[in-house]
Parts: C-alpha cells; sequence; structure tokens
C-alpha cells in the first residue's frame, strides 16, 4: 500500500485551486499513487470550477450606451438608444433643465448629485434620463470622451457593487440607469443601494453617477410604511432605514400630472416634427377623445395616439 500523504505540505482546500495545484507540482511523486494524484487533480478542478470569477472587464469604448447583464457580470452594448428628442419632452421644462445641468456638471468633472425622477406614470421620466445624456455627448467638446449610460434592471440591484467595482478605474464618466425602482416590504436588496450611494467603506466611484425614475417618492409601497408606523414600538425608527434610502438621492425631480393645454402641446409637437398632414381641429378632437378613453393625460398618452394617428395617414415613424 502507498504511503499516506504529507497533509501539511499541501495548503488548505479552501484556499485558491491554484494552490493547490502548486503544492501538487512542488511534492515528490513517489509516495502518491496514480488513485491518489487523481483524486487530487478531481478535487483541484472541482475548487477551480467553485472559485469566484476574477474582476470582470469591459470594453466601454464600442457603444456609448450598454445594459449590465448580472448573470454573466457583463455590460451589453446598445447600438441604438429607444430615446426621445429632448425638444420633444414638453410640461416639463423646469425638472428638464435641472437634470440637464447636474449631468451637465458631472460630465465635465464637477460635483453632481445622483437624482430621483418620481412621479406621475408616463410623464417622460425615463425618457428624459436617456434625453439629457444624448444631449450631452452631442454639445461635449470635440476633445473630450463621451458620457456612458449603463441601464441595470430592478431585479439586478444586489450585484451593483460588483459593477461599481468594473466601472471604477475606468477613464470614462457613467450614468447608471434603474427605471421603475421601488421596493416591497420583504425586499431586502435596497441595502446594496444604500451602501453603494453613500455610507460604504468604498462609496459610489466620483466617475460614476445614479439616475433611477420610480412612480414612489420613498421607493416603497404607502401602505408597507403605514404599516410599519401602526405595529412598532417605535414608529419612527421602525421605518428609518429604509425611507433614509431615498435620502441618498441629491437630487429629486418630481413629475405631476399634465393639464390639458400641456398634453395638446406634446401631441401637435409630435406632429410638427414627424409632418403628419392632418386637420388640427380633428387632431385636437381625437387626441382628446383619446385621452378621456385611457382615463389620463400624459406625454405616454399623446405618443401612443400620434403612432394611431400615423399609422391611420399612412404614415411610417
Amino acid at each position: 500500500m502507498a504511503p499516506c500523504m504529507d497533509r501539511s505540505r499541501l495548503p488548505a482546500l479552501s484556499s485558491s485551486p491554484n494552490l493547490v495545484r502548486m503544492a501538487m507540482s512542488q511534492m515528490p511523486t513517489d509516495p502518491l499513487s496514480p488513485e491518489s494524484l487523481a483524486l487530487l487533480t478531481r478535487i483541484a478542478d472541482a475548487l477551480e470550477r467553485l472559485a469566484p470569477a476574477g474582476t470582470p472587464h469591459a470594453d466601454v469604448t464600442v457603444a456609448d450606451a450598454f445594459v449590465w447583464h448580472a448573470a454573466g457580470r457583463r455590460l451589453s452594448p446598445v447600438p441604438r438608444v429607444n430615446r426621445v428628442e429632448m425638444s420633444l419632452l414638453r410640461g416639463i421644462d423646469r425638472v428638464r433643465d435641472q437634470l440637464a445641468e447636474n449631468t451637465g456638471r458631472f460630465a465635465r468633472g464637477l460635483p453632481a448629485n445622483n437624482a430621483l425622477l418620481w412621479g406621475a406614470r408616463g410623464m417622460g421620466k425615463s425618457s428624459l434620463v436617456k434625453a439629457v445624456h444624448a444631449e450631452i455627448n452631442h454639445t461635449r467638446a470635440a476633445d473630450a470622451r463621451p458620457l456612458k449610460l449603463i441601464e441595470i434592471h430592478r431585479e439586478d440591484i444586489e450585484t451593483l457593487p460588483d459593477l461599481m467595482t468594473l466601472l471604477r478605474a475606468d477613464p470614462h464618466r457613467f450614468i447608471v440607469f434603474c427605471d421603475d425602482l421601488s421596493f416591497d416590504a420583504d425586499d431586502t436588496s435596497y441595502k446594496s443601494l444604500k451602501a453603494v450611494l453613500e455610507g460604504g467603506i468604498e462609496g459610489r466611484p466620483d466617475n460614476v453617477i445614479f439616475y433611477a425614475t420610480s412612480n414612489r417618492r420613498h421607493l416603497l409601497p404607502r401602505d408597507m410604511m403605514e404599516n410599519e408606523r401602526s405595529t412598532a414600538i417605535n414608529p419612527g425608527e421602525a421605518i428609518e432605514e429604509k425611507v433614509s434610502l431615498s435620502d441618498r438621492f441629491g437630487l429629486w425631480l418630481g413629475f405631476h400630472k399634465c393639464s390639458q393645454d400641456e398634453y395638446l402641446d406634446m401631441v401637435f409637437a409630435y406632429v410638427d416634427h414627424l409632418g403628419l398632414q392632418a386637420d388640427r381641429d380633428a387632431v385636437r378632437a381625437d387626441a382628446l377623445e383619446w385621452a378621456t378613453t385611457r382615463g389620463a393625460r400624459s406625454g405616454r398618452t399623446a405618443w401612443q395616439f400620434i403612432q394611431d394617428l400615423a399609422g391611420r395617414l399612412g404614415k411610417a415613424i
């Protein structure tokens, strides 16, 4: 029978698989039977598969916009971003100017705030983020690096620290954008976001800013907050941790339901931009009926009406 292997010469199996292989190469081959050597090889292979992947790398020069895929820890380039021109975003002039100014400062390397765009559905929150990104790149100096936009899905928020690690050393500047961000009562992934925005030992990288859109100002359902207040011994402390998430956003931009005049302004801005030839009184009447049947006036409703109108006119858009 072959002599037993000297365990003191082999590093702990919980260490790097490469150390196991190194130790195997340094051990004398005489005391080891072929069976023992084969066993060690299988152990090293298994540890190699279980070992965490190294720091991911990405070539961010291939596009100006990307989608973060948490499963593979990779950035997927977006050749053509689905966006609306800045000039077509009506009824949100104040918040448009605030976000554009904040983003412009960030792109120039000046201090800027994370931004939470919250409020009424369909009023152009995500469209504004994409439009501002495009406008900044369009007007940047010839020798300036383009600003990059990275979308992270709500369900991947827990991997945000990994994304920040990937971007931290890159010379470009990045907007990390999460659309329709909110959390349920039993969801704890918000803690990853809090640590990244402010409070973590590393914090947010200087070359990254975080923009999020949400229908909720505090990113939590109202009934959950009221339930916490009513059942807790100290109601204030019970919700402090979760409500404080929105405090990590230095810039709060509220979007509210538009008036009838603002809605019609959106409609005719699209009509003129797309060159739709139709009687304006008829368009006005149809647009108002369209909004009434849907029970809402918004930028999204206006665009949906325009798609219907263009289809009826046989006009491609």
